[in-house]
Parts: structure tokens; C-alpha cells; sequence
């Protein structure tokens, strides 16, 4: 047998190696702190980038990544090497190192800085239910991007225009 060998068995890939044989798939979301919406043009851009190149950098294969104004959602084949505690570690600070320091705009809209929620989402994901959540990230349209008076209560917005009357 190879050092690397990859078999694909219904379009499921189980991975051989000298020691192990394996499918690991994530399905993967993180959030911005207070779900501020920072995660838009060249940021989203250079996010996206910037992902895929870590995700190298951890043996991880990205089958699917939507970014929202938000969050992030990936869908990945990852290898046992490292946890995904460590990946998430990983993935988190350095995309927010390098984002902070390419585009300090986007420090001043966080609070204290902070790019990411602490926690993060991790499920792992089945030979069924890969192709769902695949069709799920490819069918995400981007919606508007919030305003603060679109996302008052009714009743706030009409009672802050009869007072201005």
C-alpha cells in the first residue's frame, strides 16, 4: 500500500494511510463577536483566502465554504492528525491576526478588537448527509445587509417617529 492513497466509495472518500485509514468530514460554523457584520468586500474576500490557505497548512481539504456578513459556514475533510479544537484554535486567531492588521477599519466596528465568538460550531458529517449540507452552502443567497433601524421592533420605530413630531 502507498504512503497516500485516496479511494472513493459513492463519492464518500475514505483516505488510506500507512497507519490509519479514515473519512473525517466537519461541517463548520464561526460567528463574529455580537454577530456584527464585518464579513463583507475585500474582508470577505481576503477571509476566504486567507481560510483556505490555513486549511492547507492543517491537511484539511475544503469541499464547501459560504462566508456571510456574520458567519462562516465550511464543509471539510479533515485529516487525524490534528483535533478540531486545535484546527478552530488555528483557524480563528490567525484569520483574525491577519484580518485586524490588513484591515483596522474593521477593529474599530468590533468591541475591544475581537473578531470571532469564543465558541464555535463542529458537527461531523455523514456519507448521507454530506451532499445536503453541500447543496445547503451552495444554495445560501446573500441577503441585504442589516441596518440598525430595519432591525428595531415595530414598535420602537413608531415610537421614535411620533416623537419627533
Amino acid at each position: 500500500m502507498q504512503e497516500t492513497d485516496n479511494a472513493s466509495t459513492n463519492e464518500y472518500e475514505v483516505h488510506y494511510h500507512r497507519t490509519s485509514v479514515y473519512s473525517l468530514r466537519y461541517h463548520l460554523i464561526i460567528v463574529t463577536k455580537y454577530r456584527r457584520e464585518v464579513l463583507i468586500g475585500t474582508v470577505k474576500q481576503e477571509l476566504e483566502e486567507l481560510l483556505r490557505s490555513l486549511a492547507d497548512q492543517f491537511d484539511l481539504q475544503v469541499e464547501a465554504m459560504e462566508i456571510k456578513p456574520d458567519h462562516v459556514h465550511m464543509l471539510i475533510d479533515a485529516s487525524p492528525k490534528h483535533s478540531i479544537s486545535s484546527v478552530m484554535k488555528g483557524l480563528k486567531g490567525i484569520s483574525a491576526r491577519m484580518l485586524l492588521m490588513h484591515h483596522p477599519e474593521v477593529k474599530q466596528k468590533l468591541y475591544e478588537g475581537h473578531l470571532w465568538q469564543p465558541n464555535y460550531f463542529a458537527v461531523t458529517v455523514s456519507e448521507h448527509s454530506q451532499e445536503q449540507i453541500a447543496d445547503y452552502l451552495r444554495r445560501q443567497k446573500p441577503g441585504p445587509v442589516k441596518s440598525k433601524e430595519a432591525s428595531r421592533k415595530p414598535e420602537q420605530s413608531q415610537s421614535k417617529s411620533n416623537q419627533s413630531n
